[in-house]
């Protein structure tokens, strides 16, 4: 697979493996053009989006919850049952 046209996977021939070294600031600013960037492309959702997603997040771990500690109960009931 790394002998395709264009892969990644091992640098052509001429080609030095890793750039220059790059100064703190130089890479730091480097850095916050990308999160920049990728910020850019970010979709981000409308209210009621938002407000649909947080309820069914909110819903999803009360049950959750409530499950868990109705198995917690039981075995503590049963675990009180066995050992006395």
């Amino acid at each position: 697979m790394s002998d395709q046209r264009g892969s990644t996977a091992t640098p052509e021939h001429g080609q030095s493996p890793e750039p220059a070294k790059r100064g703190l600031f130089s890479r730091f600013a480097l850095f916050l053009r990308q999160v920049s960037a990728e910020m850019r492309k970010v979709v981000w959702p409308t209210r009621s989006q938002l407000i649909t997603y947080t309820t069914v997040v909110i819903v999803f771990v009360v049950t959750f919850a409530l499950v868990v500690t109705a198995f917690d109960l039981g075995m503590a009931r049963l675990a009180g049952l066995v050992f006395g």
